[in-house]
């Protein structure tokens, strides 16, 4: 494999210990959030690590609908809650806070049947002192509109912690089983901050200078996408991510969608962890090409 490209926004790749299960191998990670973990985790199994965040995750702590979301909640308790993501509940609650509605919210909450996405929102609602009378199994919101959808919801108010964007599809269902849907937007997912790093990653797959590119959720995947679509090389970097000269590895199914839907093949580990993501990543690239 050629030597990684080095950006000219962003340094060069870190020079990675000789020994390890990925040494001589060079990951990409496009991550905002937990970025250092995932990087760390690598460079300690002998990876080469180019970082290059795709997008940004942009709190919303000043949001006058949140503001007002935190208001309903309090002045009409919800029957459900739906937690969609850990720090997305606990910004929820860290807002309520700031404002000073922190008890109001908590105390609202726990009148509330709260589901979770999985472990991750579970962890958070427990660490608040609240408990979950559902957790999605498959950490999907497909299992966690399911659970609710099988629910007598007419006339039941339910808030839905969204996780980045608007959630359409999932509030609509909502609706028409008879609810009344309250979106909580703690944050949303934007463009990176500096957009150096994600244009040189475009060039480096599409010049298959990198062995994989690592994502841990589908808006890095489509943040990716835009980037390369803007700099007219979306069909060389999906060409290349398809042909196998670069291996894509996504943290879970969800993840991988929108690499699904671009005609590329995706590995992923059942468990959506930093640390499955990279066991699947010493699994995979020791049978590609050198």
């Amino acid at each position: 494999m050629a030597e990684p490209t080095r950006f000219t926004d962003d340094p060069a790749p870190h020079v990675a210990p000789a020994e390890g299960p990925l040494a001589g191998r060079t990951v990409a990670v496009t991550a905002d959030r937990r970025r250092e973990d995932l990087v760390g985790l690598l460079r300690r199994r002998g990876a080469r690590v180019v970082e290059a965040p795709t997008m940004s995750t942009q709190p919303l702590e000043d949001d006058e609908e949140l503001r007002a979301a935190v208001d309903a909640c309090v002045a009409a308790p919800p029957d459900y809650v739906a937690v969609t993501t850990g720090v997305g509940f606990r910004g929820w609650l860290a807002a309520a806070e700031a404002w000073g509605r922190g008890g109001e919210l908590s105390a609202a909450l726990a009148r509330a049947a709260v589901v979770c996405r999985g472990p991750k929102a579970t962890g958070a609602v427990r660490g608040c002192g609240l408990r979950e009378v559902y957790s999605a199994p498959t950490e999907s919101n497909d299992d966690l509109l399911g659970w609710l959808l099988a629910q007598d919801l007419a006339g039941r108010r339910v808030a839905v912690q969204e996780h980045g964007a608007p959630m359409p599809e999932f509030t609509a269902a909502l609706r028409a089983a008879g609810a009344e849907v309250l979106p909580v937007p703690v944050y949303r997912w934007g463009p990176p901050a500096d957009p150096g790093p994600a244009r040189g990653l475009v060039a480096a797959v599409a010049a298959g200078e990198v062995d994989a590119v690592a994502f841990t959720s589908q808006p890095a995947v489509e943040g990716l996408f835009a980037q390369a679509r803007e700099l007219g090389r979306y069909e060389e970097l999906v060409a290349a991510l398809r042909d196998g000269r670069v291996l894509a590895a996504a943290i879970g199914v969800v993840c991988a969608r929108p690499l699904d839907a671009a005609g590329v093949p995706s590995v992923y580990p059942e468990r959506g962890r930093l640390s499955a993501l990279v066991r699947t990543l010493e699994e995979e690239l020791p049978a590609r090409r050198s």
